[in-house]
């Protein structure tokens, strides 16, 4: 680990306890209905740019920290979910790049991250997220897993046509492997922690959109906009569950 860059007394990722994924999972369908809210109700460019400059911005305050914030760990997740939508989209919608494809573009991508994050660090757990190195290479892989979830889940639902309903209904059984597995010992925690975390993007969003669509297109028709304002209010008062839970782990650390 290199001297010359910033390092912290705990990791800054928080513990992966049940309100973890439950937020996780909620920021995964959030990203998705807002990013398609944004895009339609807005100029496309302006909306895609001014998520880019948020994201960005939030991913800078987030770095700068000393310590785990929860509230601005969230708030960058939140982000990464909304503008890695937008730019999976983007790759499929103006390119015209088959879901297919860009799902294992995605994946190609992400093992690339894990393989040079592996070599630098000797780890790819995020109980070690204690360096500004590692820490970059964390949200490196957060985006990736964002994009690649996008990608699989637009590819379930759409390009092989099990619709919404179906394609979270099948990430909800996928997720549960991983985590029989290392209840089982078949699997160690860092690797069912990553397979489960790649699997919450395509469960949240085809949740999500299964209630936003309109029934046309297989949802309920709730519409993106209002969707997005439950699960921002759900996520705030999961995000305080959080929030409540570290200060008092602190507390008794110290």
């Amino acid at each position: 680990m290199s001297a010359s860059l910033p390092t912290f007394d705990v990791s800054k990722v928080p513990a992966a306890s049940v309100p973890f994924w439950v937020t996780k999972v909620l920021t995964t369908g959030m990203g998705e209905t807002t990013s398609d809210f944004l895009v339609h109700r807005f100029d496309p460019v302006l909306a895609v740019l001014g998520a880019g400059i948020v994201f960005v911005i939030v991913l800078a305050l987030q770095l700068a920290a000393r310590r785990l914030l929860p509230w601005l760990y969230w708030a960058a997740v939140v982000m990464v979910g909304v503008f890695g939508t937008m730019v999976a989209d983007v790759i499929h919608v103006q390119f015209g790049v088959p879901y297919a494809v860009s799902t294992a573009a995605f994946l190609t991508i992400l093992g690339g991250i894990f393989a040079l994050w592996y070599v630098s660090e000797r780890t790819l757990s995020i109980h070690s997220i204690r360096s500004r190195r590692r820490e970059l290479f964390y949200w490196a892989t957060i985006v990736a897993t964002f994009a690649l979830g996008t990608a699989a889940g637009d590819m379930t639902a759409k390009t092989l046509g099990l619709g919404y309903l179906e394609s979270g209904v099948l990430f909800a059984v996928l997720i549960a492997l991983p985590a029989a597995a290392y209840r089982l010992r078949v699997l160690p925690a860092t690797a069912a922690f990553w397979i489960a975390y790649v699997l919450t993007r395509p469960l949240g969003a085809s949740f999500a959109d299964w209630g936003a669509m309109p029934s046309s297109a297989g949802g309920l028709g709730l519409g993106p906009g209002p969707v997005s304002i439950v699960l921002g209010c759900v996520i705030v008062m999961c995000v305080a569950v959080i929030s409540v839970q570290f200060v008092r782990r602190s507390a008794t650390l110290s």
